[in-house]
């Protein structure tokens, strides 16, 4: 006698399990057809072309995750990430790896050879600001793409926990309209969620000018640019700390938190990474800091000697920091070390962020250590890289200039021993006594 197995408060198990099959079977019927989209087929209907090779896939993930929200419980959805070949740099892993590095190396410098895929985008592209696309318009689509129908499996992980929820709606929002809508209508490249020293060139004497002479539009880009830089980072870091930015507004910890979020075990909580990290993400911000100062200061005086060398070291700034570093390796090592490498090694922006957090703002993860039972839940999906566990042992509030906020660490934590929350700035690193009786 057949009998359809059912889980308490859940759809049959056969029906979810079709729906499953089916959207991935989409999803890879897509993947195929974008693979296909490489070749000058894609000439006899380019519509066409975009519909098999974008939205199939998308509606196939998009299946996947909503029989995913039928057939489960609300709840952490983390089980056996730690074996599965696609989250612990297996085969599937190292797989993903290379897909995203070769699409990023071919986007920034080899976008010949993406020709016939940019050719599916000209309708798209048409629509939005009457010129065809080109391998921006490739790159932004595709990065909103991922961010969006990643962001829906995000929620549906994460449906029981309503600061999760918001967070990624937020970083959804801010993806699609700052980051991809506006720009794309106004056709001169400003992203409104980027600022100095992320996006370096934003304060450069050379966009100041450009953006005068553009008229209103122009002005207030650069007043945008220089109160967030200058004005709303202070102001915000210290009462939210930087997962007002990280986590919430910020283009690539949108990729990171939706995209990414499946790798974030994979990064590294050694000492020796930590240190690494504090090195390497301070000495950008110091960088960028000296390059701008020195293309100022040549702007103020032409006869500065070190002119040149400012417009040098920016050009290879741009080259290694901004592309290879923040693009290729940033997303590309997602499946091997986790979905923050640039944000914590790399991201000018984040260590400026992080500077106020340490020592001027009102955000800590507070613990309770009485509670905790070593289970190591928090450290293992940090994705920043952070031994919460060790702060919870000693009972001392999480207070690392890395830390963006996402709440995960309190999310899997099985007693309720972390919480995010703002308080007084003094005394945010003395140790929870209390719960230590």
């Amino acid at each position: 006698m057949n009998q359809e197995i059912l889980i308490p408060g859940d759809q049959p198990v056969s029906e979810n399990t079709v729906m499953k099959k089916s959207g991935l079977a989409l999803f890879s019927l897509g993947m195929l057809f974008f693979l296909i989209s490489f070749t000058s087929v894609t000439k006899f209907s380019p519509v066409l072309f975009f519909i098999l090779s974008i939205i199939l896939p998308c509606a196939g993930a998009l299946m996947f995750f909503t029989a995913q929200l039928k057939g489960s419980l609300p709840g952490v959805k983390k089980n056996n990430i730690q074996f599965l070949s696609a989250t612990n740099r297996g085969l599937i892993g190292w797989t993903v790896a290379v897909f995203l590095t070769g699409m990023y190396i071919l986007i920034y410098w080899f976008p010949e050879l993406l020709e016939n895929l940019i050719r599916i985008f000209d309708p798209l592209s048409y629509t939005f600001n009457g010129h065809p696309a080109n391998q921006w318009f490739l790159y932004g689509t595709l990065y909103t793409i991922a961010v969006l129908v990643m962001g829906v499996r995000m929620i549906v992980h994460n449906r029981h926990n309503k600061y999760q929820i918001i967070r990624t709606f937020s970083v959804m929002f801010f993806q699609l309209v700052l980051a991809y809508l506006i720009p794309m209508f106004i056709q001169n490249g400003f992203f409104f969620t980027y600022f100095w020293p992320l996006k370096q060139d934003y304060l450069f004497p050379s966009s100041y000018e450009y953006l005068v002479k553009s008229g209103g539009l122009g002005m207030f880009m650069f007043f945008w640019a220089a109160v967030m830089t200058f004005i709303a980072t202070p102001v915000l870091t210290y009462f939210y700390g930087k997962r007002w930015y990280c986590s919430w507004v910020c283009g690539c910890g949108a990729m990171a938190e939706t995209l990414g979020d499946p790798y974030r075990q994979n990064s590294d909580k050694s000492l020796t990474s930590w240190k690494i990290e504090r090195w390497m993400v301070n000495s950008v911000l110091l960088i960028i800091t000296v390059i701008t100062a020195l293309i100022w200061i040549d702007s103020a005086n032409k006869n500065f000697m070190l002119g040149e060398f400012a417009h040098t070291a920016n050009k290879w700034y741009a080259f290694f920091i901004s592309a290879m570093f923040a693009g290729v390796i940033g997303v590309g090592f997602y499946p091997l070390m986790g979905a923050r490498v640039w944000c914590r090694f790399g991201c000018p922006m984040a260590a400026v962020l992080g500077i106020f957090q340490k020592f001027f703002s009102r955000f800590r993860i507070t613990v309770n250590g009485g509670q905790c039972i070593s289970c190591g839940n928090c450290s293992t999906f940090c994705e920043m890289g952070i031994d919460v566990k060790s702060y919870a042992q000693r009972g001392q509030n999480v207070i690392r200039a890395s830390c963006v906020g996402c709440g995960v660490c309190s999310e899997v934590c099985p007693r309720g021993v972390l919480r995010l929350e703002n308080g007084p700035v003094e005394g945010r690193y003395e140790l929870n006594n209390e719960y230590l009786r």
